[in-house]
């Protein structure tokens, strides 16, 4: 039976049934919607709207549905219309008419918000604490290769040496933002929708802020137009998990990269890794490649839902149920990616001598001679049009810096002297870069101090959302 039927002297077409149910979708929020209507009808009950026995029957009633359902006693049914029109109905039929009062003063418009807060209040914590897992893993990592030394990149072209704990300790500052956005979205949706009605509120004497307490809501919504159309609590989340999805799959590119023959500077595990249907030889990433391709998912979840909206007048549209579907894809997909991607770093083995070999090559200490010539005295321009002429030259034989003896040196300036080699060792190269941010094992083990009080500050943060 529809909540809406008596307005209507025919049933719907079975085909306009299956498109306008969502219950294949929204039957996941079983929990936060028995979860809604418990304060609902206790405030109810308070306020006198119903006798205060019909509402302690109603609470018996739903507590006992969530059990079933919990147990596998009670199955939703996929024919019905909604999470909310299921609940009500089987409540019906358990304790008799008096489960057709939960609906006094409320709508299902301003229901399904607050099912959908419920749920992303809920998974927005799973998704910050999978980030900090990471974050971890990272600094674990991190911690094992404080002198690793690995050429840095810009353009794709050897730039100057690094090291890999430098390297992946800026994901761990990308991280931070995606974390501090997603923190920044659960305060944005900590506003509890429930009795804004269809549109225009309720006749009935309710208590919002008592429903709001017990829900964990830090205040209510202020306007009922608002409530029932805003879905930018959702596009926010879809937003960071977008976000985060690219760091991931920028990260990833660089793991395909690393594994390659070409750079081998590390080795994925074999439970990360498959292998070719008909190459016996091969061992791909593809993990690293999910990921990346996943990230384009969750894109297409976030367009989807600021396409939904685009055009909507307040307040509700039939449109909007089009939300959940994308919201709960991009939340799937990106904690997914987040546990895989975590686990796959973890088990990773890093090849320290290959990265060290590969930044000898490259000219990546070549800014350090220019360095080397302006602390002599040296205009920097001039110093820079000297190691140009130094590389050429270098090319051209086929050799590296630091193979020039002191004479050929010389004769490109007679300010070099025998401290070129030390100033040109890569480990001095960067343990020269000490500032604050850069590849040195002082800088490297400040930046990992900083993050671990990050950690251990975001996961006491995490424990205090209700």
């Amino acid at each position: 039976m529809k909540l809406w039927g008596g307005r209507f002297t025919e049933g719907v077409n079975e085909l306009v049934n299956t498109f306008n149910s969502s219950i294949s979708i929204d039957s996941r929020m079983y929990k936060e919607d028995i979860e809604g209507s418990l304060a609902h009808v206790k405030m109810l009950g308070k306020q006198g709207i119903i006798p205060s026995q019909d509402s302690e029957k109603i609470v018996e009633g739903l507590k006992e549905i969530l059990i079933r359902i919990n147990s596998g006693t009670i199955e939703i049914d996929k024919d019905a219309e909604d999470i909310h029109s299921f609940v009500e109905s089987i409540l019906t039929y358990y304790i008799g008419d008096e489960g057709k009062k939960l609906h006094t003063g409320r709508s299902r418009n301003d229901q399904v918000t607050l099912d959908t807060k419920l749920y992303l209040k809920k998974y927005i914590k799973i998704i910050i604490n999978e980030i900090l897992n990471l974050h971890e893993t990272l600094l674990e990592k991190a911690n094992e290769n404080i002198n690793t030394i690995m050429p840095g990149y810009t353009h794709m072209q050897k730039a100057q040496p690094i090291t890999f704990a430098h390297h992946i300790l800026a994901y761990c500052e990308m991280f931070k933002r995606d974390i501090g956005r997603l923190f920044d979205a659960y305060k944005r949706l900590d506003e509890m929708p429930l009795g804004s009605g269809a549109l225009a509120t309720s006749t009935y004497p309710i208590d919002r802020e008592f429903v709001a307490s017990e829900l964990g809501f830090s205040k209510i919504t202020l306007n009922s137009l608002d409530s029932v159309s805003d879905r930018d609590y959702a596009i926010e989340t879809l937003s960071a998990l977008s976000l985060i999805m690219m760091h991931l799959s920028r990260f990833s590119e660089e793991i395909i990269l690393w594994c390659t023959g070409e750079f081998n500077f590390i080795e994925l595990d074999d439970s990360y890794s498959t292998g070719s249907s008909i190459m016996p030889q091969k061992k791909n990433p593809d993990v690293a490649e999910l990921v990346r391709g996943k990230t384009g998912r969750v894109y297409g979840d976030l367009m989807t839902l600021l396409t939904v909206m685009k055009g909507i007048p307040l307040a509700y549209n039939k449109d909007m149920q089009e939300d959940k579907e994308a919201l709960f894809d991009g939340l799937d997909t990106a904690l997914l990616s987040l546990q895989t991607f975590n686990g796959m770093i973890k088990t990773m083995k890093v090849k320290k001598a290959n990265m060290k070999k590969s930044a000898a090559g490259g000219f990546t200490n070549a800014t350090d001679v220019a360095d080397y010539l302006v602390k002599k005295g040296m205009a920097f321009r001039n110093a820079h049009e000297v190691v140009g002429k130094i590389v050429l030259y270098c090319i051209d034989k086929d050799i590296a810096i630091d193979d020039l003896s002191m004479e050929e040196f010389k004769n490109f300036s007679p300010i070099f002297e025998e401290d070129i080699y030390k100033a040109i060792d890569l480990l001095t190269c960067v343990e020269e870069r000490s500032v604050i941010g850069g590849p040195s094992s002082s800088s490297v083990k400040m930046q990992i101090e900083v993050l671990e009080k990050f950690i251990k500050e975001n996961k006491e943060n995490l424990s205090c959302l209700k």
